[in-house]
């Protein structure tokens, strides 16, 4: 193959082209066209972001960040917002939810700034935005400073597992955008360290997830202390009916802009299931880690001990990897993500708190280690690749008890998830079709397969039985 000398053209996922055809070529090798490919490039059917109305201050920032057409999303939440309509905004992960609300909030704030009797710039606290978890808090704070860089506006995160005192001093000092957990924002509030008096937009931002995590009286205490004239914005990739009696609590008239239907699977992903006995999954990760491949991996388990135990195992089998849970402090869990985003690590082991609000471009394999319980938490995970129109991969490892959570997942996406029967390690194949499996210490099996549903009808057709060990009762 003639390597391609480096370049400043578009990728070929700016190409529009479909999927399938950004899959092949990935595994052809190529990232970038040549001159007469880039020629062809069909015209993009959005209009520009010059067409929706920003300041020139926010036109720069995007297009520093590299971007020219708004997402779907942001095609029509956009101009929604900056009319200071509420909004319920839904859409599936990686679709660019953030800079749909962070571009208008921008734009308004910067269009009517706040002023003392001198006509100076004065920084109160104009924006609250509240979300699940600290790694997404961090990307909000990031979208805001990336977009908002060519003006004055102050932003701060507020969010746990750090001193509260740098927080405190922050706030005192002035800002305009508040980017929190709900738990520690409670913490400053009891505390006196913020005033809600000028509040003029809420955010809540995978309101789905906080309401999963128990946070629906934190969540009512702090909504009952802002101004009841605000601008509500709702963002998230499902909408069940809690959320919907959230919204219906705290939004006025609601315009709700939806991209793709509820609990729908990013397009741009490759879905597989591999079924594997429990006590085998761990030798059949270390397997499939090894393809040449398997760029930028990021590993869900169910528990926090879990994850610990296949870094401990990829570690034993020679395969760099971190972890990323709950019980990590708040600087452990931000070394581990920036030596995943830069690539000192290829292998990022986390349980649920990545799934939402991880922004890491380039991941190119999602793994379910374990069947999420949840299906709309399928979607989110495997959300965290093949995003911004890059393609992506997404295993699973199934085990006998863990078919029916699978057939769940199916019906909720709509759509099956071809199976992909490894010798050896599927609990579905007799002793009489196994093939070596390498040992603990051996070297790994070069051929294992990258098999598709389509080179592959069996792997795709066949069904297994649940075994008589964990029959459902009647």
């Amino acid at each position: 193959m003639i390597e391609q000398p480096p370049d400043a053209s578009p990728p070929f996922t700016a190409l529009g082209l479909a999927p399938e055809l950004l899959h092949a070529v990935r595994d052809a090798g190529y990232t970038h066209p040549t001159p007469i490919q880039q020629q062809a490039k069909p015209p993009d059917a959005s209009p520009p972001f010059t067409a929706l109305g920003l300041a020139p201050e926010l036109l720069h920032a995007v297009r520093d960040a590299g971007y020219t057409h708004p997402t779907p999303i942001q095609q029509q939440a956009i101009p929604l917002a900056l009319a200071g309509r509420d909004l319920i905004g839904l859409a599936q992960t990686g679709t660019g939810k953030t800079a749909g609300f962070t571009l208008p909030i921008i734009q308004n704030l910067i269009s009517a700034p706040l002023t003392n009797e001198n006509g100076e710039a004065v920084h109160r606290v104009r924006v609250l935005i509240l979300t699940p978890t600290r790694e997404l808090a961090a990307q909000v704070e990031a979208s805001f400073r990336k977009y908002g860089k060519h003006t004055e506006l102050r932003v701060v995160p507020i969010f746990g597992g750090v001193g509260l005192e740098p927080q405190s001093k922050a706030l005192r000092r002035g800002v305009d955008v508040v980017v929190a957990t709900p738990g520690r924002l409670l913490d400053h509030m009891e505390r006196e360290n913020i005033a809600f008096d000028d509040l003029e937009v809420l955010v809540l931002d995978e309101a789905d997830r906080m309401l999963d995590m128990g946070f629906a009286p934190q969540l009512n205490r702090i909504v009952s202390e802002v101004p009841r004239y605000r601008q509500t914005l709702l963002f998230s990739a499902t909408m069940p009916p809690e959320v919907e009696a959230l919204a219906r609590k705290y939004l006025r008239k609601p315009v709700v802009v939806q991209v793709g239907r509820r609990s729908e699977a990013a397009s741009t992903v490759t879905h597989a299931v591999y079924p594997v006995p429990r006590e085998r999954k761990s030798t059949l990760l270390a397997a499939l880690l090894k393809q040449s491949d398997m760029d930028s991996v990021l590993i869900f388990t169910r528990t926090k001990h879990g994850a610990d135990r296949v870094v401990r195992h990829l570690e034993d089998d020679g395969i760099a990897a971190t972890a990323m849970h709950a019980d990590k402090s708040q600087g452990e869990r931000t070394r581990a993500l920036d030596d995943f985003k830069s690539g000192k690590v290829r292998v990022l082991v986390a349980t649920d708190i990545a799934q939402r609000g991880l922004d890491v471009s380039g991941i190119t394999h999602v793994i379910n280690y374990d069947v999420p319980q949840q299906p709309e938490d399928y979607v989110h995970r495997i959300g965290r690749t093949g995003r911004a129109a890059a393609t992506g991969d997404a295993y699973t490892f199934m085990s006998p008890d863990e078919i029916s959570m699978v057939r769940t997942i199916e019906r909720t996406i709509g759509q099956q998830i071809p199976r992909i029967s490894v010798r050896g390690y599927d609990f579905g194949t007799t002793a009489d079709e196994a093939v070596l499996v390498p040992s603990e210490s051996g070297p790994a099996d070069s051929s294992l397969p990258s098999v598709s549903a389509e080179s592959d009808p069996v792997a795709t057709q066949k069904r297994y039985r649940r075994p008589h060990r964990v029959a459902r009762r009647r």
